[in-house]
């Protein structure tokens, strides 16, 4: 069983290899993770970290987006990126940090937390296609199965349908 907690400073440099490991060693996630952090669309109580046997195996950020319909903005959360350790991964770590966040977005009063996925992997947690809510997603080209999301109070996304979720700059820097 891996403890769960929030990321502290101290952990940047492990969540940064955890994040490069889980990716095949790309630094695409560990650069992402690092301008979110320096963004105001960080929330630092949903920078999760999973610890085992005294080391960082996995690593979740939940940060602010933006659901756009007509002239109204609504706050929500994206979870991205997840990673695992190669060597913890189908361990249930990662089913934990997703866990953890989706509460602590609810307790903070977030309507819904959209992601870009595994088709497969999500719907387990309750995501479902976006457009089920009646959203769409134009900053990135992705099909329909693989952008989700999941309402963390009833009717919550459902009320906006025809927003765009609107990924912050810190998803686009280099």
């Amino acid at each position: 069983m891996n403890t769960l907690r929030t990321e502290t400073s101290a952990d940047h440099g492990a969540v940064w290899q955890v994040n490069v490991e889980a990716f095949g060693n790309r630094e695409d996630e560990a650069k992402l993770v690092e301008r979110i952090r320096k963004s105001d669309s960080f929330i630092e109580s949903l920078s999760l970290v999973a610890e085992s046997e005294g080391g960082i195996v996995g690593h979740a950020l939940f940060s602010k987006a933006s659901i756009v319909a007509g002239d109204t903005v609504h706050e929500v959360i994206v979870l991205a990126p997840i990673a695992v350790l190669p060597a913890f991964q189908k361990q249930g770590a990662g089913k934990q940090l997703i866990e953890e966040g989706l509460s602590r977005s609810r307790e903070l009063g977030y309507l819904g937390v959209l992601l870009i996925g595994h088709p497969d992997y999500y719907p387990r947690f309750g995501f479902r296609q976006a457009r089920t809510f009646g959203l769409v997603l134009k900053q990135f080209e992705v099909s329909d199965e693989v952008f989700m999301a999941i309402e963390l109070t009833d009717g919550a996304l459902l009320a906006l349908q025809g927003g765009e979720l609107r990924y912050p700059d810190a998803f686009f820097s280099s």
